[in-house]
């Protein structure tokens, strides 16, 4: 399954919210799982629900510790019996536009 989430203080005085954020991308990096991290989302690829959920709510506790507020966006694809998803899919489009 992959999990492409979202994580951030919400309601500080300031606009940047990296340092805070890093926090969180520092929980995904340490879990072992694959992920991969982009200017809006981090998506991680588990082999099951919980193994997912244990490390989103990792980094949101993390985030947590330095803000009284937090906004959490989650989009999951659930797809039982697959792996390597978070390149595979990524390569068939690759490979659909002519460029694999």
């Amino acid at each position: 399954m992959l999990v492409a989430f979202s994580v951030a203080p919400s309601g500080g005085g300031s606009d940047s919210v990296a340092d805070v954020v890093a926090e969180a991308v520092r929980v995904v990096r340490e879990s072992g799982l694959p992920h991969e991290t982009t200017s809006m989302f981090t998506t991680i690829e588990a082999e099951t629900w919980d193994e997912a959920m244990d490390v989103v709510k990792r980094a949101v506790e993390a985030v947590q510790a330095r803000s009284s507020r937090v906004s959490l966006v989650l989009k999951a694809d659930i797809r039982p019996g697959f792996t390597d998803q978070l390149t595979a899919k990524v390569e068939r489009i690759d490979q659909a536009l002519g460029e694999a």
